[in-house]
């Protein structure tokens, strides 16, 4: 019963998008909608029971299929902002390899474009402004490697 409520309270959690992909029944779903309006700790703990309840009668293979998908989907989304950070930071702290190996990666830049972007973050540096163009590299990163 503890893990239905924890799975409740996981659901409660979700966003509309995510729970949309979800087959729950119209009363899990009144339910879901109804607890994201309580503020009580101690209602809190009562609907999560009540969210227990009704997981029984739910299809709870393919619900936590679904969590895990979401889960997984969003470690991807991180690991790959993480590897962008590390180009990033190779990029920029002048490794004369980096350049070649993120074309040879990524064969879609502008190598003219990323060049000149380096050229500006490490001039806004240097100048210790704040660090718009910074950003703005990290973005092109972004669009090329489609994340």
């Amino acid at each position: 019963m503890l893990a239905l409520q924890e799975l409740g309270e996981r659901l409660t959690t979700l966003s509309a998008k995510q729970l949309a992909r979800m087959p729950l029944s119209e009363a899990m779903q009144a339910a879901l909608q109804e607890g994201k309006r309580i503020k009580s700790l101690n209602a809190l703990r009562r609907h999560a029971r009540r969210l227990g309840k009704l997981l029984r009668n739910e299809a709870l293979d393919s619900i936590r299929q679904v969590i895990d998908e979401i889960d997984n989907n969003h470690q991807a989304s991180v690991s790959g902002f993480h590897s962008l950070e590390r180009w990033r930071d190779r990029l920029l702290n002048g490794e004369s390899e980096a350049f070649g190996e993120f074309l040879a990666e990524y064969p879609s830049t502008d190598r003219q474009h990323l060049r000149q972007l380096i050229q500006a973050v490490r001039r806004e540096r240097e100048q210790e402004r704040p660090p718009a163009v910074y950003r703005k590299l990290f973005k092109y990163l972004r669009e090329v490697a489609g994340i």
